[in-house]
């Protein structure tokens, strides 16, 4: 914050006054900026200034190019305004050079472009005048005389301008005035002169206060306190033999070399006349650092490094003191005269890298920029590159040189190049700097993907996996990057009809082959496709090339058998007579496979036989031949089993059964095989009829018992109905025959008894309906269980069998019902049975019980 209004608005009016912007002049811009600007402060609107606008900026890729490393000024492309990266210092920047200017080049390409930038740092009044010591002391001797000067300390401001230090002030003055001088380069220093002599028995010391003053606003100050103290008499001072000494020296003298020898002369006498040598403080510090004097001699000698580009000349200021206090000054100038003592350096400004293949000839690649800072012929520079080497450099403007192409480039030839770029400048002797360039050139698309061969031929053997691998085609392509990015496809051709992208897929990537599905050699043996190799490139170019699948058999059919033909159910059955010679042809076996070559190989061999003595097969022919004569003694029926075996890896096989009738007469022959399909049909036909007649009782079953819990219901409330009545009769059951109830309880038994006998011969089948041998009825009562048997039954009177059919007539006609259900079902399991061509050699019973109760009821088959 300022410290009060006017101050606040005297800086403003001064960063208004600073800041501003000069007119391009010769392709240049100029601003003012004051110094310790903030860090993003704007400097100027360098596309309004050039004439440009903010795309040009960014296509151009504008940036700044300075010939040292650092940068104070950055370039906002975006906005298009030069703004401040780093707080500037102007006195670390130029110390007191004025004016203090920044200078950089704003580069633009496509095209190129360069325009100068110059930055002037305005120095503000940040520094106050500064003594190098706090207190200074001076011996005066009494004697000396008004007039006689003295050195003071000069005090030090950074600052330049009204800024730097404007003029000093003494205090007290009853002795002493101030003396102001300047020096060739403009600076200010002060001397001290007596104004009266001086008593040292009225006043052996003097306290002065020396104040140093800039001419800033505000106004900045320094004080050093000066304290003068009063010898006795020394009438002479000492007196240089010249004001100024000049001398010329060279930037690479070595260090101790003798520079000058300066001498000063004292006329008293004794300790009075000897006198001391000294760089007073208002020597330069630079001087100071670089230059001793012998204090005694009055020596000068060189003690640090000289450089010419920093420092062309020094200014030192010499003192001589006697023992009496005495002084006297002078100057010594010394020049320093240019060495060749540093070689050109170059710097990069832009590079273009890499560079396509087909950029036509003086294709810009660089910007260079190629400074020696040594002065007259030791700073001009020449710039060549290599002479082999398709590219050469251009002069465009001082210190800056363009790299561009002289012919036409081929990547494929040479796809990168090391350029070095010598800059050599003309002292004596010359110095030379290098810089090795790379360039890489950048691939264009201009070679289309090559096959390793014209044509391709592939295996692949039937039955394959789909999916699977079959070849794989490589291409090649000269190109690089994308442009070398080969992908493959399978062009759309037709094969057996139907598009080829049915039968194979290509990998884009590999080139690798693959089966959509499984090849069948019987179907397709071979086929023809294309594959085209296509390229990354923009626009992409390709080749193709032909690839022939042949598919290889593989052993996957059996071999089949056409003659004999095997029936299911009836049996076929060669003959031979009994008169039969040795070789008598039986039969042939004939079978074919589809497969080819050694798989089609057919081979034949006896595997089984009733008599393995009687016959045998040809390996080759598959013919079935007596091996010697037939007799009597051989059995009527021969079973042969011939196995028929390709030559596969590995084999299959079939089987074939032949049946040989050895008899001369055809009923001898159908006598003895009848029996052969019985067996089958009748565990085939006797497996479903026991199933059905199972499902049909256990049908009637669930029928029967829901008829019964009917009844039964039904009787439990007629008789919960009565008893509510209120009625007291005694109730009398009467039970049917072969019927006893006691306490509400009781079992009427049905018995019936199907008998079922299936033999061979469906016309001998039967089913017989039998009465149980024996009954018995249950009666219970109150007391006890007791069994009645049927002789038992006879006991029982009439009359009771009569009221217990008449009390219970309705129960017992649908029991009665319920058994009439059940005979007509066996009826009808009778009767299909007969239908039956065979039957089978066994007897199997059906005996079906029917039970009915009032509590109970239960059919029960038993097997």
């Amino acid at each position: 914050m300022c410290d009060a209004v006017g101050q606040c608005g005297l800086t403003w009016k001064l960063l208004v006054l600073f800041f501003f912007v000069l007119a391009a002049v010769h392709g240049q811009i100029r601003y003012s900026i004051p110094e310790e600007m903030n860090k993003g402060s704007v400097v100027g609107n360098i596309v309004q200034d050039l004439g440009l606008d903010v795309k040009r900026m960014k296509s151009g890729r504008a940036r700044i190019f300075t010939e040292d490393s650092r940068e104070y000024i950055g370039l906002n492309v975006d906005k298009g305004t030069l703004v401040v990266r780093e707080r500037m210092d102007r006195e670390e920047l130029c110390a007191q050079v004025t004016p203090c200017s920044l200078h950089f080049q704003i580069i633009l390409e496509n095209p190129m472009e360069m325009h100068r930038v110059d930055v002037e740092i305005l120095d503000i009044n940040d520094h106050a005048p500064v003594f190098a010591r706090k207190e200074i002391n001076i011996d005066i001797g009494e004697s000396a005389v008004p007039g006689v000067r003295f050195s003071l300390d000069n005090a030090r401001d950074p600052d330049v301008g009204l800024n730097a230090l404007q003029r000093y002030t003494l205090n007290p003055t009853d002795h002493f005035t101030l003396k102001e001088l300047s020096r060739s380069d403009g600076t200010k220093y002060v001397e001290m002169v007596l104004q009266t002599p001086l008593d040292r028995e009225q006043h052996e010391e003097h306290k002065l206060i020396l104040t140093a003053f800039d001419g800033g606003s505000p106004q900045k100050s320094g004080t050093v306190r000066i304290t003068v103290v009063v010898i006795d008499a020394n009438d002479n001072h000492p007196v240089f033999s010249q004001p100024v000494y000049r001398v010329s020296f060279p930037e690479n003298a070595q260090k101790g070399t003798t520079v000058v020898i300066v001498s000063a002369n004292d006329n008293d006498k004794g300790a009075n006349g000897e006198v001391t040598y000294s760089f007073p403080q208002n020597t330069g510090i630079e001087a100071i650092d670089i230059f001793i004097i012998n204090s005694e001699s009055g020596e000068i000698k060189l003690n640090g490094v000289l450089d010419y580009e920093k420092s062309k000349q020094y200014e030192l200021n010499v003192e001589a003191r006697d023992i009496g206090g005495l002084t006297d000054t002078s100057k010594v100038l010394v020049e320093i005269t240019d060495v060749n003592d540093n070689a050109p350096v170059i710097s990069v400004i832009s590079f273009s890298n890499p560079i396509p293949e087909d950029s036509a000839p003086e294709t810009v690649i660089a910007m260079l920029n190629i400074k020696d800072i040594d002065s007259g012929k030791n700073g001009q520079v020449k710039c060549s590159v290599n002479s082999d080497l398709p590219f050469r450099i251009k002069s465009s403007s001082s210190n800056f040189y363009s790299l561009v192409t002289d012919q036409f480039l081929d990547r494929e030839k040479v796809s990168e190049y090391n350029i070095t770029i010598t800059a050599t400048d003309e002292g004596s002797p010359s110095l030379f700097t290098s810089k090795i360039l790379n360039i890489k050139i950048s691939d264009v698309n201009d070679n289309a993907p090559v096959f390793q061969r014209q044509s391709y031929t592939a295996y692949v053997t039937e039955n394959n996996t789909p999916g699977v691998s079959i070849f794989a085609v490589t291409a090649s392509d000269k190109d690089s990057g994308n442009n070398a990015r080969i992908s493959y496809f399978l062009e759309d051709v037709l094969v057996n009809g139907v598009s080829a992208s049915t039968y194979i897929s290509v990998h884009a990537e590999s080139g690798e082959i693959l089966a959509v599905r499984s090849f069948d050699y019987e179907q397709t043996k071979e086929f023809n496709i294309r594959v085209k190799a296509q390229d990354g490139g923009n626009p992409p170019l390709s080749s193709n090339v032909s690839v022939k699948i042949i598919i290889q058999d593989q052993n996957d059919n059996a071999p089949q058998v056409l003659y004999p033909v095997q029936t299911g159910g009836s049996v076929v059955a060669e003959m031979v007579p009994r008169s039969a010679d040795v070789g008598y042809l039986v039969s042939k076996v004939v079978a074919v496979d589809v497969d080819s070559g050694q798989n089609a190989w057919l081979s034949y061999k006896l595997q089984k036989a009733t008599d393995r003595a009687l016959f045998e097969v040809g390996a080759q022919n598959g013919e079935i031949r007596t091996v010697r004569q037939v007799t009597d003694k051989d059995a009527v029926k021969q079973k042969l089993t011939v196995v028929v075996e390709d030559n596969g890896q590995p084999s299959r096989s079939a089987t074939v059964n032949i049946n040989v009738a050895v008899a001369d007469s055809f009923p001898e022959v159908l006598s003895e095989f009848t029996d052969f399909t019985h067996i089958k049909d009748y565990n085939d036909n006797l497996t479903f009829y026991l199933v059905l007649a199972l499902a049909v009782v256990s049908f009637l079953f669930i029928v029967s018992t829901i008829a019964i819990l009917s009844v039964k219901c039904y009787r439990w409330r007629r008789e919960r109905m009565f008893y509510k009545s209120g009625a007291n009769l005694p109730v009398i059951p009467y039970y049917p025959p072969l019927y006893a109830d006691v306490g509400g309880t009781g079992t009427l038994q049905h018995v019936y008894n199907y008998e079922v006998c299936r033999t061979t011969d469906s016309r001998k089948s039967d089913l017989k309906y039998a009465r149980p041998s024996s009954e018995s009825i249950i009666s219970l009562d109150t007391s006890g269980t007791q069994t009645l048997t049927h002789a038992h039954r006879g006991n029982l009177t009439s009359d009771s069998e009569d009221k217990v059919r008449s009390e219970n007539s309705e129960t017992f006609m649908r029991a009665s019902h319920s058994a009439h259900v059940v005979s007509t079902a066996f009826s009808q399991l009778k009767t299909r049975l007969r239908e039956l061509d065979n039957s089978a050699p066994s007897t199997l019973t059906f005996n079906a019980y029917w039970v009915k109760g009032f509590t109970k009821k239960k059919i029960i088959i038993i097997k």
